[in-house]
């Protein structure tokens, strides 16, 4: 097989790859832009992230609470997937129709009470005032930290997409979700790399990648500079509360 045609074969399947995943993100961007449940789990979500931040899980506990997150939000996803579905099929009323979006809603119904005992079970023994010491634990995992600055980042952008009308993962909108990811990841280096000897470096090396990255953004006519401005900053100060702050 020629060398020419079997790139352009690879090329389209990268293309296709990069669409997959613009398809799904607009999907998820509207589902929280257009349905209620979805913006309050999504905020649940990162109500919960933070305090679990404040009250120092495990790792495993961490994992738990992440799987149990992702569960109500995959269950509302595809509750509203089916809503649609429904009503693509019939607009009229029919009671094998209401079965199925009652049913989509008991399963999302179901993945909620789930969650909650989960984080019930997880937090319950560890809620109160956090003191100097649970604060001490939390600072000396910065895995954890930077898991969770980044996931918090991720979650802010999606919402604020979802609420500025964003038309895509990769086609612009506000803010510029790879500024908020590079900028948060420099922060979490600096912070990390503090307490070695070449924290400044290391900085500063991570500080050009991830201007780099946001350079790139504009460069491409993917974001204005506003929005990778609004980006960064977002980035930084959710990473800069998560690591200082708590």
């Amino acid at each position: 097989m020629p060398a020419g045609r079997e790139a352009e074969r690879e090329k389209k399947r990268q293309q296709e790859v990069t669409r997959s995943f613009e398809h799904a993100y607009h999907g998820l961007v509207y589902a929280v832009r257009t349905q209620r449940n979805m913006r309050i789990h999504v905020t649940a979500a990162v109500v919960v992230l933070v305090v679990s931040l404040l009250v120092g899980v495990s790792a495993l506990e961490l994992v738990a609470l992440i799987l149990a997150i992702m569960f109500v939000l995959v269950t509302e996803l595809l509750n509203t997937a089916m809503e649609f579905a429904v009503d693509l099929v019939t607009e009229e009323y029919h009671p094998l129709a209401k079965l199925a979006k009652d049913v989509a809603a008991g399963a999302v119904l179901v993945s909620s009470v789930g969650a909650v005992l989960v984080g019930y079970l997880v937090l319950a023994d560890k809620l109160g005032p956090p003191t100097l010491h649970v604060i001490e634990t939390v600072r000396r995992s910065p895995a954890s930290l930077t898991l969770v600055a980044l996931g918090l980042v991720v979650l802010l952008v999606l919402l604020v997409k979802a609420l500025t009308h964003a038309p895509s993962a990769f086609a612009g909108g506000m803010p510029s979700g790879h500024a908020a990811v590079a900028f948060g990841g420099w922060v979490a280096l600096s912070f990390i790399a503090a307490r070695g000897p070449h924290g400044g470096i290391v900085s500063l090396i991570a500080l050009v990648m991830a201007l780099l990255v946001c350079q790139s953004r504009v460069e491409g006519g993917i974001h204005s500079v506003y929005q990778v401005v609004a980006g960064a900053v977002l980035g930084t100060l959710v990473s800069v509360a998560v690591f200082q702050l708590l």
